[in-house]
């Protein structure tokens, strides 16, 4: 008996110190907290009336598109882990000419990565910072996936991926807003994905600031209601924006397809990663979408695709799961997904909007 005592005593000490282990080498945020704002004290104020350009990208942290890593495809034929550093320069590079090229006022970025193995523990926001230059001097970001070490084979290192919004214009504040987490064992949902929303406020003269928001919603949520738990805390916070009285404008990638879209339009691996009926259509039912259902579903639909998955089969983008929402009191004046240039950057591609604030 006292042997088995010694035993128990010695395995709870083994499991205690994992636990303390696991706890200290992974992320735990809060549901809210303030994000560290950088930016130059001459930074400008936005005007009223003034149009602002804003850029939605998920960049997959500089991969290319030369690659179809193990999460890509359902049937589990993707066998790349990581991109090499090389190929990750030269994308960070095309990057930076795309968004020169364009001139957007504010972008809203997604899988940033910072301190990740898999990315040769590049500081991207530091390198984008740098390649954009003083024509930005602002930016926020937050992480959403970050620990020291993730035992999973394909990875057996460390992650670091954020949200990073960037602005010629002065920010005010920002916050990090933690979303419902998928549902899995207690071990695995230490180190899995901690998605969120990114609230920055811009500050424009003699009115409210704009909040701008940027999101990366779940993916892999088959047989979940994650992405409906998802939307409905974004529906929750655009709708109290909308009560405080403030002007905002989301973007992101929500990995849902649009309200009334046939996924068997999909290749066959990639209709499993979707419901029947897309959980996104409670936002299109209450706010201003960058572009509607009708035009999403109508013979013009591929003029709006947003992601190119990373495939051996499929050759071209197929689907639009990446969106910008804005409220009633801007006015979109154009909107449009940049594909003709940026194909080899990602496998999402940008969407650019132009929205008019109220005078």
């Amino acid at each position: 008996m006292k042997a088995l005592k010694i035993t128990g005593l010695s395995l709870a000490g083994i499991l205690g110190a994992l636990v303390l282990t696991i706890n200290l080498i992974t992320y735990h945020p809060e549901p809210i907290e303030d994000m560290k704002v950088q930016c130059a004290a001459d930074a400008p104020d936005l005007q009223p009336g003034q149009e602002v350009k804003v850029m939605n990208w998920n960049v997959q942290y500089m991969a290319g598109k030369s690659y179809v890593f193990w999460y890509d495809v359902s049937d589990g034929s993707g066998k790349d882990q990581e991109p090499e550093f090389s190929e990750v320069k030269k994308t960070l590079a095309e990057f930076l000419e795309i968004v020169k090229s364009e001139k957007p006022d504010v972008l809203l970025l997604q899988e940033v990565n910072v301190d990740a193995k898999s990315t040769n523990y590049m500081d991207q926001i530091v390198e984008i910072m740098d390649g954009l230059g003083p024509d930005y001097p602002c930016h926020t970001s937050a992480y959403y996936w970050k620990a020291d070490f993730v035992p999973d084979p394909n990875v057996m290192g460390s992650v670091g991926m954020k949200l990073l919004t960037i602005s010629r214009f002065r920010m005010e504040s920002a916050r990090r807003h933690q979303l419902s987490i998928m549902p899995m064992d207690m071990i695995s949902q230490q180190f899995y994905l901690k998605r969120a929303i990114l609230e920055s406020r811009i500050s424009v003269e003699d009115r409210k600031p704009l909040v701008v928001l940027n999101t990366h919603l779940d993916a892999f949520a088959q047989g979940t209601d994650i992405m409906e738990r998802q939307v409905s805390e974004v529906r929750d916070l655009l709708l109290k924006l909308n009560e405080e009285g403030n002007d905002w404008i989301i973007g992101g990638d929500f990995n849902l397809l649009p309200p009334g879209w046939d996924r068997s339009q999909l290749h066959k691996n990639d209709q499993v990663f979707y419901q029947e009926d897309s959980e996104i259509q409670t936002l299109f039912a209450e706010f201003n979408s960058s572009v509607g259902a009708e035009a999403l579903n109508g013979p013009q639909q591929s003029n709006f695709y947003t992601h190119f998955p990373n495939s051996h089969i499929v050759q071209a983008p197929d689907r639009t799961i990446d969106y910008i929402f804005y409220s009633a009191g801007l006015e979109q004046q154009s909107y449009r997904v940049r594909n003709e240039d940026t194909l080899s950057i990602s496998d999402h591609l940008p969407l650019i909007g132009v929205y008019r604030l109220p005078r």
